[in-house]
């Protein structure tokens, strides 16, 4: 008797198992299977579907190389991919991060950076969809700033103030021989947006809203550039 009366027991649990299963995934981070996998390494960057739909798109990273890296989403901007739409810093060795991402459609460019320097090992991808509308995600700002980056200094910054709530295009001139790149960072310490590495004689740019009073810090992230001086603080008011 007991064991006539178990089996049915054991398969009304087992029948519930996929309810149970379907259950739990069912989140708002969204599963594995629902991520872009990007895998970088000091040699290539291999992104799992280069074929997606506009909208937002998670990206799950995982380092594999021997380096720290970072991974960028760069946007097409005067026919060059260097408007950063998204990016992901400080993924070391072995580690993982996820990355989400709105984007309309159009062609974009992954680029994973071992070493978090240069313009990185790069992937192209093409969202299908309505186009976003660059001319808005270039966005107006209120003044811009220009900045010289030598060796090793950076100079246009010292005597900056800004107002709460400013959007300011910084434009990085590099006049130095090698890279240089210009991060800012609010007065919590984390970064509010950068202008990623410029070759020497060339110029990048970016819009960063500071949108905090206090004290916003900045410094070339390449190598030990900021240890040599490059690196300083302006005030929001």
């Amino acid at each position: 008797m007991r064991t006539s009366r178990t089996l049915p027991i054991l398969v009304t649990a087992v029948l519930a198992l996929p309810l149970l299963a379907a259950c739990g995934g069912n989140n708002s981070s969204g599963s594995a299977s629902d991520k872009v996998a990007i895998t970088a390494t000091d040699t290539a960057c291999k992104v799992a579907k280069t074929e997606l739909k506009t909208g937002k798109i998670a990206f799950a990273i995982t380092n594999k190389g021997d380096k720290a890296t970072e991974v960028y989403v760069y946007g097409k901007h005067d026919g060059a991919y260097d408007r950063i739409v998204s990016e992901v810093e400080n993924i070391g060795p072995g580690t993982s991060r996820d990355m989400q991402v709105e984007l309309g459609g159009g062609t974009y460019e992954i680029a994973c950076k071992p070493g978090q320097t240069g313009d990185g090992i790069r992937q192209k991808i093409t969202v299908e969809g309505a186009k976003a509308n660059t001319e808005a995600e270039e966005e107006a700002y209120d003044r811009e700033v220009e900045v010289e980056a030598k060796e090793h200094q950076l100079e246009g910054l010292d005597t900056l103030t800004a107002k709460v709530g400013e959007k300011i295009e910084f434009k990085l001139e590099n006049q130095g021989t090698t890279e240089h790149e210009l991060e800012v960072f609010g007065p919590d310490g984390k970064e509010v947006g950068e202008v990623s590495p410029v070759k020497p004689g060339t110029t990048g740019e970016a819009v960063i809203t500071l949108a905090k009073p206090g004290t916003y810090t900045y410094k070339c992230g390449i190598a030990d550039h900021a240890d040599k001086g490059m690196k300083g603080s302006f005030t929001v008011s």
